[in-house]
């Protein structure tokens, strides 16, 4: 299974040649990953973060080609490994089938001290259910 996560692009997003500038991207990959905290592990951000967080520990990322005002964005959000307190994504974005980015995501579960801990149990069922690990 793929999470999939739409955002057009606002003039929020642009930069005064009227294109991403890109750190937004970064703003609409975290947009998507809340999105699937909370439709998919059914974990919202608002509540995890009253226990801990899930802070990004690495992000690569490719731009292949630029989106202007107007663009929609579609992303596909996929759990490439399911580790003990980390969780690597890969998320692709396109505008109209064509490729805009790939990214390549490690998120760290911790808890109130900022110290890695294990996923709860409940995360690793909804992903092994809907089968999106591996």
């Amino acid at each position: 299974m793929v999470f999939e996560f739409e955002q057009k692009v606002l003039f929020k997003h642009c930069d005064p040649a009227g294109i991403v500038f890109y750190p937004r991207y970064f703003e609409i990959i975290n947009d998507c990953v809340e999105a699937f905290f909370d439709a998919v592990l059914g974990w919202p951000f608002e509540v995890l973060l009253k226990e801990g967080g899930v802070p990004t520990a690495q992000i690569e990322t490719r731009f292949v080609a630029p989106n202007q005002h107007g663009d929609r964005l579609l992303l596909r959000l996929k759990v490439v490994r399911l580790g003990r307190t980390s969780m690597t994504l890969k998320i692709g974005a396109t505008t109209e089938g064509a490729a805009r980015f790939e990214v390549k995501q490690t998120l760290v579960c911790i808890d109130s001290a900022g110290k890695p801990r294990a996923w709860p149990e409940a995360v690793r069922e909804v992903l092994q259910e809907k089968g999106m690990t591996g």
